[in-house]
């Protein structure tokens, strides 16, 4: 076991209040890989302390030198990423693959953000006062709190805090349980070598019991301005819930219930490799991830026998073996609940056309249901782990309709040769991202990622990550004495 890591606050590695600390597992050996301090609500409120007092000289700062420190930030990480990857591979299970495209679209969220920091933040307006100018401009919020999940730990650690700092926010993160060290502390480290000031990004971490303690404190403090969270609906809830309260704005993006399309025109080696892809990279443990596969009923046979080939043969164990495919779940409780899901639907009429079984410790594999019924809860749950089922339609217009029946809108794909079919599909379909002949996982620095209905609202990345963490400000200049009537 490594040595503990201190909370970060105001550019000084300390320990919480308390002199707490909590172990950080290994989850595919189960063993401690570090202890980390479990910060109290009075650490919490130092690191505010810290990022407010932080924020006037940081907003301050040129453009040209914010870009300067992100880009350098993106070149250390490209330099270490097998450093990187090996350390997000020994903290949550990811399979070294996964973890090096983590590294890779990590270092482009950087630079897309170190190039936002010129982007034009204001507009002339139109007035009807030909005595003043008007101006639309917008202006850093503030103190940013972000909530970094495990799943995706490079990508999203560094999503919750690059586009805020970017725009002269400071930030405050509060690290996923699972994940603080490569989550938080490791971007934390990068972006201090690059040269980010003391206070601008604070990481708090915590033990699990007192998880909702520290985010409530941190998003009643007044002096936050933003939240953004990328995480479970249900923490979502609360989340949103608690910033609505102090009338703080927020990003949430969370989980999704995602569908792929595959028409009755679709290639079907294609198919069946894209929504391998889409249903098992990470165990499935990504909030874009296939849970349901809809296809045409002329196909469906060929298909399922196809994709349970695939997912039988795809390489799963020690997720530090670079041949890996499907690694561990993040925890064994994990595994065990979505083998919980299986069984019930299997014990329900559902049929197993690969995988299924008991759970290794936190390994599952990779598994396809065929005959899943609308009662049964892997239909309508996230299932977040390495199983899809797969479901007959009679035609598009059926397939529509069963990926929008869901409480979530996330992201969907259509696989079709036709193009402007698969257009027409994507319109009709209730999500906040559609992919037309690809599968449901895919993310891009400056693309406006996000969902609808219980999948969140608000959008990261490019312009829409500008709009999600500034304020937009009217001002007027009064060129010549104004008339008034009294």
């Amino acid at each position: 076991m490594t040595d503990t890591r201190h909370l970060l606050i105001d550019g000084e590695h300390v320990p919480a209040s308390g002199g707490r600390t909590t172990e950080d597992l290994n989850p595919w050996t189960g063993r401690p890989l570090s202890r980390i301090a479990a910060a109290t609500p009075a650490d919490v409120t130092r690191a505010v302390d810290a990022a407010h007092a932080a924020f006037p000289a940081w907003t301050a700062t040129p453009p040209t030198t914010r870009r300067k420190i992100l880009n350098r930030a993106a070149d250390l990480l490209e330099e270490r990423a097998h450093e990187a990857a090996t350390l997000m591979g020994a903290e949550t299970g990811g399979p070294f693959g996964w973890a090096m495209f983590n590294v890779g679209l990590a270092t482009g969220m950087l630079r897309e953000a170190a190039a936002l920091v010129s982007t034009p933040l204001g507009e002339v307006l139109a007035t009807d006062n030909p005595d003043a100018l008007a101006l639309g401009i917008r202006q850093p919020a503030g103190v940013v709190a972000a909530f970094a999940p495990w799943n995706a730990p490079i990508i999203l650690g560094t999503r919750a805090i690059a586009t805020p700092l970017a725009v002269g926010n400071t930030v405050v993160v509060k690290a996923s349980e699972d994940a603080p060290l490569i989550a938080a502390h490791y971007l934390a480290d990068l972006l201090h070598e690059a040269g980010l000031p003391p206070g601008a990004l604070n990481v708090i971490t915590n033990d699990r019991a007192d998880a909702a303690a520290i985010a409530e404190t941190l998003i009643a403090d007044d002096r936050v301005r933003r939240v953004n969270f990328t995480g479970s609906t249900g923490v979502g809830r609360r989340i949103g819930e608690l910033a609505a309260r102090h009338l703080t704005p927020a990003v949430l993006e969370l989980g999704g219930k995602n569908s792929i399309l595959v028409l009755d025109d679709a290639d079907l080696e294609y198919a069946v490799n894209a929504v391998a892809f889409g249903a098992y990279l990470n165990a499935g443990q990504i909030c874009m991830s296939a849970d349901r596969i809809l296809v045409h009923r002329s196909v469906a046979d060929e298909f399922t026998a196809l994709l349970a080939a695939k997912a039988a043969a795809l390489p799963a164990g020690d997720p530090s073996d670079p041949s890996t495919v499907v690694g561990p779940l993040i925890s064994e409780s994990a595994a065990r609940r979505v083998a919980g899901l299986v069984d019930e639907a299997t014990a329900q009429g559902a049929k197993i056309a690969a995988g299924g079984g008991t759970p290794d410790r936190a390994l599952y594999p990779a598994t396809v249901l065929s005959g899943v019924e609308p009662h049964m809860r892997i239909h309508s749950e996230e299932i977040f782990g390495p199983v899809c089922t797969v479901l007959t339609v009679d035609d598009a217009d059926q397939a529509v309709t069963i990926a929008n029946d869901s409480p979530y809108g996330l992201t969907a794909g259509v696989i079709t040769s036709d193009l402007s079919r698969g257009l027409d599909l994507a319109r009709r379909l209730q999500t906040g991202i559609v992919h037309i002949n690809d599968q449901s996982v895919d993310d891009e620095p400056i693309a406006p990622f996000g969902g609808v209905k219980a999948s969140g609202y608000g959008r990261f990345g490019g312009r829409a990550g500008i709009d999600a963490f500034t304020d937009l400000r009217w001002i007027t200049l009064q060129q010549r004495p104004k008339h008034f009537p009294f």
